[in-house]
């Protein structure tokens, strides 16, 4: 297969996607490697279907990737999510918005333009989180325990754009990592971004059966494949505050080899499970492919121009 990878700077050294990547090519397939944020590219001639079989995306949530893989779809290529499914939950506020919409246990949701805005939450909702739409990574996530201290956290947002706040959930400090990959799931936990107070070593945990059971909803309400949930554990049960569409899948057993595999199986259309079935996207064609036995046995589709393994655009 001939695949392309979108992967922001930020992720040219990581490990996911990198490992990934290598382990596609020592079993024979092409990867292409394109850098959304410092490359001219000819969309006309980049974008044409049938260049590659799939277009994955690892990129941070603000940068041009997104659009890149937007465009790759409309093209009629398929991707790794879906590309809508990507911007479902890439915009927090949306986000929030289908999930509560679908029942997930998600927080309420307050959505402002402006930092200054937040002064109108209501007293009673604090202490509350308040983060970019667009974030990730835990960048410039703030706890902000009451109103009078809010003026800080205004002043250090104020270069973001679209914030949401929501009321915090009172736990452990403990985060509940749950990766879906391959159909699977699994869990782990860590220390909260908003406890770092908190001594808590990054390791795989059992995966309690009312976790695992939001976990899957999750893949069917946003139309996810290839995916990463956090929960904690609040005082009326599991709640959850963000979902990434292609997390780190760290502890998660020979990771590199089973989120190869999973895209080998979605490039080749035989990886999407029923997740796709419950979503509130609109879905993108499905491709015909070969089903994935043997990732280093897939049959090839048609002959394309020849280009280096693991070549950087």
């Amino acid at each position: 297969m001939r695949l392309c990878f979108l992967v922001e700077e930020q992720y040219r050294h990581d490990g996911m996607p990198v490992e990934v990547i290598r382990q596609l090519t020592s079993w024979g397939h092409q990867v292409d490697v394109v850098r959304p944020g410092g490359s001219l590219l000819c969309m006309t001639e980049t974008l044409k279907a049938g260049t590659h079989d799939a277009w994955v995306l690892k990129t941070v949530s603000g940068g041009p990737g997104l659009t890149l893989l937007e465009a790759a779809a409309a093209a009629g290529v398929t991707t790794v999510n879906d590309a809508r499914s990507i911007r479902s939950v890439r915009d927090k506020a949306l986000a929030a918005a289908i999930g509560r919409s679908h029942g997930l246990p998600l927080p309420p949701t307050y959505a402002a333009a402006r930092p200054e805005l937040l002064a109108e939450i209501p007293a009673s909702q604090y202490p509350i989180v308040v983060k970019p739409a667009d974030g990730s990574s835990g960048r410039a996530v703030h706890l902000v325990t009451s109103r009078d201290r809010l003026a800080g956290t205004v002043r250090a947002l104020a270069d973001e754009a679209m914030l949401i706040a929501q009321p915090y959930v009172a736990n452990s400090g403990v985060d509940i990592k749950v990766y879906s990959v391959g159909g699977k799931l699994y869990a782990t936990e860590r220390r909260s971004p908003l406890h770092p107070e908190h001594p808590v070593r990054e390791r795989r945990v059992p995966l309690p059966a009312e976790v695992a059971a939001i976990a899957a909803r999750v893949g069917v309400v946003y139309g996810l494949d290839l995916y990463g949930i956090d929960v904690v554990l609040g005082p009326d049960g599991p709640v959850v505050v963000d979902v990434n569409d292609f997390p780190s899948f760290r502890q998660v057993p020979d990771a590199p080899a089973r989120v190869a595999r999973a895209v080998l199986a979605l490039a080749a259309g035989t990886g999407r499970g029923h997740h796709t079935t419950g979503a509130p996207l609109l879905r993108l064609p499905e491709r015909r492919g070969n089903a994935v036995d043997d990732p280093r046995t897939v049959r090839p589709g048609p002959a394309q121009p020849p280009v280096a393994v693991g070549k950087t655009v």
